[in-house]
């Protein structure tokens, strides 16, 4: 399956809901989509080292 912005979005939406103590309204998921792509030169976020993606999503926490 070719990874493509719609599977990274997936991919995102499901990585925040997946231990169901967040949901993707609390966060800006476009944006963690956008910075994960521009550091990983990829959509496929599967190759993003956890911490690394779990840093870049803390920035794109919703107040």
């Amino acid at each position: 399956m070719p990874h493509t912005l719609e599977t990274a979005t997936a991919y995102v939406i499901d990585a925040l809901e997946a231990k169901g103590t967040a949901s993707r309204e609390d966060f800006d998921v476009r944006g963690i989509v956008s910075a994960t792509h521009n550091l990983a030169e990829t959509w496929d976020f599967r190759a993003v080292c956890h911490s690394r993606f779990w840093g870049i999503a803390a920035t794109f926490l919703r107040p």
